[in-house]
């Protein structure tokens, strides 16, 4: 077909980042991102203007997804959080923020993109280096004998997030759940090579949050119906299983462009259902008990099995399919043929349960690495929150289970690094330099527009007005209230820094946040006996926070280094 109009030529823009429209865009993308951090982070509403969904979270992962980016440049730092997002579950917004900071810092310094890219390297590798040594000051172990620590890690994933509306006392509830339900799916006696099962969320809106709990198993929800025709089962051992993910209606399937050739007086439906009978007689003979199928299974054909006293179940729908297979240990069947023995797994046993308005098919485990958690809040939008919140701390705790150390939360972590690359630019710049073409003014300049972007997140976690201090012995944050009275000593309105580990008791000096202050070495090797006290500390995921720094400071360095863009307007 012939082109209505002329091609139109592809739009060239040199130096992106120095054009007004872009800066703008950038601040307003940074804008939305810190209004939502922390845990009086503001809530973002996301609709169309023709209705449907609307979406209600401070959360990057919901926010990203539901907000339409058309330039380029956002569009490589929106795809590089939501990558991070993906693989670490956390940390997107701290990704975000440190991102635009960086970006916006550099300008105006009069430095080359090269020598801003080469620096902000050195800087990163320092802050990885510094992060995953012995010596941090910042990172605690996490030790799985005791489930303290990951409380604290789980808590922390909670209360960062005002939309799942959670009072103190149900955060502590939906805490423990969510830390119950991952214990579930680390098998018993695993030695080297450890699989994990799966934690299923199971939907109850409208209900108490006090209400949720876990069970080991699956549950199917069922009609109340359905569940009074089942026959209940008395055996004393395992239940013999099998799982269908094709369908046992009798439909035949669609055969395309080809022809089905049938001889004379044969009835199609008849001769399958003959093959669906005898299906059947071969699931009786081999003593199955439970027969599950992803679709359809044909009424005679339940008929039938429930005759046999076997239970069916069908309609299971292909989320389930995955978590029967590995709780069950069946092979999923999809023929009508002749079935091998090796297809046929087991269950402990089953029950039927109602929570709420719900009802459900409950299927026991022999060993319990898949379970269900039943969550509930009041309303819509708080349960999808809540949702993904708990679907984070369960991946944060899997994280945590490869690389069991955990970062001091609250922002202190971030001031602590920042204080400790001051010190290590100013006293040592040369092992930061080596043989590098940089010089000592050009480090200073890139490692402060480093720091102060550090020093900007979490500055993000502020929306009242009040005042943020570090202070100058451990470099950790504190806040001040800004309805608070003007006092001569800090330590009267301080009480805890933001990660919980340290109080104004001792003796400190304070100064605000980004002023000038001569650098200073913040403590390292953090004291075991002050971790051990500690009982409610805010923390991070140490991989996921190592990830986010990493992506934040190359996804700037790749923005930094564009010297066009080039556009399709087609």
């Amino acid at each position: 077909m012939s082109r209505l109009e002329a091609k139109k030529p592809s739009l060239c823009k040199s130096e992106p980042l120095t054009t007004e429209r872009v800066r703008t865009t950038l601040s307003v993308l940074k804008r939305i991102v810190t209004s939502c951090y922390g845990p009086s982070g503001r809530l973002k509403q996301l609709h169309n203007g023709f209705g449907g969904y609307v979406c209600t979270t401070s959360q990057s992962s919901a926010l990203l997804s539901h907000l339409l980016v058309t330039h380029p440049i956002l569009k490589i730092l929106t795809t590089s959080v939501q990558n991070h997002v993906s693989s670490f579950s956390d940390c997107g917004l701290f990704t975000a923020i440190l991102c635009c900071n960086l970006i916006e810092n550099v300008q105006g310094l009069g430095l080359t993109p090269t020598t801003v890219i080469r620096l902000n390297k050195h800087l990163l590798s320092l802050c990885i280096s510094y992060l995953k040594s012995e010596t941090c000051g910042c990172r605690i172990p996490v030790d799985f004998s005791s489930t303290q620590i990951l409380l604290c890690l789980v808590r922390s994933i909670l209360t960062s997030k005002p939309a799942c509306m959670l009072t103190r006392k149900e955060t502590e509830h939906v805490s423990a759940l969510i830390l119950r339900a991952f214990l579930l799916t680390i098998p018993e006696n695993a030695e080297g090579h450890i699989i994990l099962g799966k934690s299923l969320i199971v939907p109850l809106k409208d209900q108490r949050v006090i209400d949720s709990t876990v069970l080991p198993g699956i549950l199917i929800e069922m009609s109340e119906v359905q569940l009074m025709r089942l026959l209940p089962i008395k055996k004393s051992t395992a239940l013999k299983v099998a799982l269908f993910c094709t369908t046992l209606s009798g439909d035949i399937s669609n055969t395309g462009e080809g022809t089905v050739v049938v001889s004379y007086r044969v009835s199609l439906e008849n001769a399958v259902l003959d093959q669906l009978l005898n299906l059947g007689k071969q699931l009786v003979s081999d003593h199955v008990d439970l027969v599950l199928c992803q679709k359809v299974i044909h009424p005679s054909l339940k008929q039938f099995l429930n005759m046999h006293r076997v239970i069916a179940i069908d309609r299971i729908g292909v989320t389930l399919m995955e978590p029967l297979t590995k709780m069950t240990g069946t092979q999923p069947i999809g023929s009508l043929g002749s079935i091998s023995p090796n297809s046929y797994g087991s269950v402990k046993d089953v029950c039927t349960a109602k929570f709420g308005f719900k009802h459900f098919f409950h299927l026991i485990p022999n060993e319990a690495t898949i379970c269900s958690l039943l969550l509930c809040n009041r309303n819509d939008t708080a349960w999808d929150e809540l949702k993904l919140t708990c679907q984070t701390a369960l991946h944060v705790l899997q994280l945590t289970l490869k690389e069991p150390w955990a970062l001091l939360g609250g922002g202190c972590t971030e001031t602590h690094l920042a204080a400790y690359i001051r010190h290590k630019t100013h006293k040592d710049p040369e092992s930061i330099l080596k043989d590098d073409e940089c010089t000592q003014t050009e480090l200073q300049l890139i490692a402060e527009a480093f720091c102060s972007a550090l020093e900007s997140v979490v500055g993000s976690l502020e929306h009242d007005g009040g005042e943020i201090l570090t202070d100058m012995k451990y470099g950790h944050l504190w806040s001040v209230q800004a309805d608070s009275p003007c006092v001569a000593n800090w330590q009267d309105l301080l009480s805890q820094c933001g990660c919980g580990l340290y109080n104004s008791q001792e003796e400190l000096s304070w100064s605000f946040l980004r002023s000038t202050h001569h650098p200073f070495v913040p403590q390292t090797c953090l004291p075991h006996e002050a971790v051990g006290s500690a009982s409610n500390l805010t923390l991070d995921c140490l991989t996921a926070k190592l990830s986010g720094l990493q992506v934040a400071v190359e996804t700037a360095n790749l923005i930094l280094d564009l010297s066009y863009v080039i556009e399709d307007k087609n």
